[in-house]
C-alpha cells in the first residue's frame, strides 16, 4: 500500500457539503470509538496568546485508524499564516500501513461546517432563507456553502471587524446560487436573518440575546478556549441548547463553561448532542417560535469519517 499525501487543493476538489454531511450523520451513528483529545496550552514569547496543542484520535475497529495533529496561533496573521496548521493521518487498523496524510486544516474546516450544517438538519427551520456569517477566517466561506446545500438560502450577510475581509469574503463565495454582501453593522444584522453563524476567536460575546428574533437558529462554531465568547448570557437563556458532543463543550468553550460556572444556566438546559440526534436516541421537535443554539467545539470522529470520504473519492477518480 503506497502512502499518499491529499493536499489542501484535493480535498477542496474532492469534498461535495452534501456527502460529507451524509457521511457525518452516519458516523455518529455508528461504532467509531473517540478517547478525550489532548489539549495543550503552550507559552509563546513572541505572541499575547498561548500557541495551542490539539492531538485528535479516533478509531474504527478493523478498518481505519486516524489522529490529527494541529496548531492554533491567533496571531499567525503578523507571519502572514493562517491560525490553525496542522496535518491528518489515516492508518489501515488491519495492516498498521499508514495509508495516506491529509492537510488539515482544510480537512478540518471541511468537516466543521459539515458538522454545523447536519445540526442545522435537525434544529433550523427547514424554510430557512437568509443568513448571517460573523467573523471572516478559513471556515467562513466553508460554512456559508454548507449551510446553503441544506437550507435554501438566498440572502447571506457577512460581518467582521475588518470589512476589507469581508469583502473577501463575498468574492470567495460567488460561485454559489445566493446574494452575498458585505455588511458594517452587526447588531442590525442580527434581527434580519433566520440563520446566525460564527466563528471567531472572540473574547466578548458579538451576539446580544436582546437582539434575537423567534425561530431563529443560531450556529456557534468559534471560541474554542474556556476564555472566549461569542454568545452572551441572554443568548443562553433564551435558546434551546444542544452540543456536537457532551464531553468537549462542556468545558473547553467559554460559550458554556463560563455561564455554567456562574449558575446562569445548568447542564440540564443542553438538551442533546449529535450523538443522541444521529442515533434517534433523542427527537428534536421544534417550534415556530424557539431559538435554537448550537455549539460545536470539534471531534475526532468527524475527522476520521472526513479523511475516510476524502480518501474513497480520491481512489474512485484515479
Amino acid at each position: 500500500m503506497t502512502m499518499t499525501f491529499i493536499t489542501a487543493e484535493q480535498i477542496n476538489q474532492i469534498t461535495k457539503p452534501h456527502q460529507l454531511i451524509d457521511k457525518l450523520q452516519n458516523a455518529f451513528a455508528s461504532d467509531i470509538e473517540t478517547p478525550l483529545r489532548q489539549h495543550y496550552d503552550i507559552p509563546n514569547p513572541d505572541s499575547s496568546r498561548e500557541t495551542t496543542l490539539l492531538m485528535m484520535p479516533s478509531w474504527q475497529v478493523g478498518k481505519d485508524i486516524g489522529v490529527k495533529l494541529v496548531s492554533v496561533v491567533p496571531e499567525s496573521y503578523k507571519y502572514k499564516l493562517p491560525s490553525i496548521k496542522g496535518v491528518y493521518v489515516l492508518i489501515d487498523a488491519k495492516t498498521g500501513q499508514v495509508k495516506a496524510m491529509l492537510d488539515a486544516p482544510s480537512l478540518t474546516a471541511k468537516r466543521t461546517a459539515a458538522a454545523s450544517a447536519l445540526a442545522s438538519r435537525f434544529l433550523s427551520d427547514p424554510n430557512s432563507k437568509s443568513l448571517l456569517m460573523i467573523g471572516t477566517g478559513t471556515l467562513s466561506s466553508e460554512l456559508i456553502e454548507a449551510h446553503c446545500a441544506v437550507r435554501p438560502i438566498k440572502q447571506v450577510y457577512v460581518w467582521g471587524r475588518n470589512h476589507e475581509k469581508a469583502h473577501q469574503i463575498v468574492k470567495r463565495t460567488a460561485h454559489l446560487s445566493v446574494n452575498v454582501e458585505a455588511v458594517s453593522n452587526l447588531d442590525d444584522a442580527i434581527g434580519k436573518v433566520d440563520i446566525i453563524s460564527c466563528a471567531t476567536m472572540s473574547i466578548t460575546p458579538l451576539i446580544k440575546g436582546s437582539l434575537l428574533k423567534p425561530g431563529q437558529h443560531l450556529d456557534m462554531v468559534g471560541a474554542y478556549r474556556p476564555d472566549m465568547r461569542e454568545a452572551d448570557d441572554q443568548c443562553l437563556l433564551r435558546s434551546r441548547i444542544v452540543v456536537d458532543n457532551y464531553q468537549g463543550a462542556l468545558k473547553e468553550t467559554g460559550d458554556l463553561a463560563i455561564p455554567l460556572k456562574n449558575n446562569v444556566i445548568k447542564k440540564e438546559k443542553i438538551e442533546a448532542d449529535l450523538f443522541e440526534l444521529c442515533r434517534e436516541q433523542k427527537h428534536f421537535e421544534r417550534n415556530n417560535s424557539d431559538i435554537t443554539f448550537f455549539k460545536s467545539v470539534g471531534h475526532a470522529l468527524e475527522d476520521l469519517a472526513a479523511a475516510q470520504l476524502i480518501v474513497e473519492k480520491l481512489r474512485e477518480s484515479a
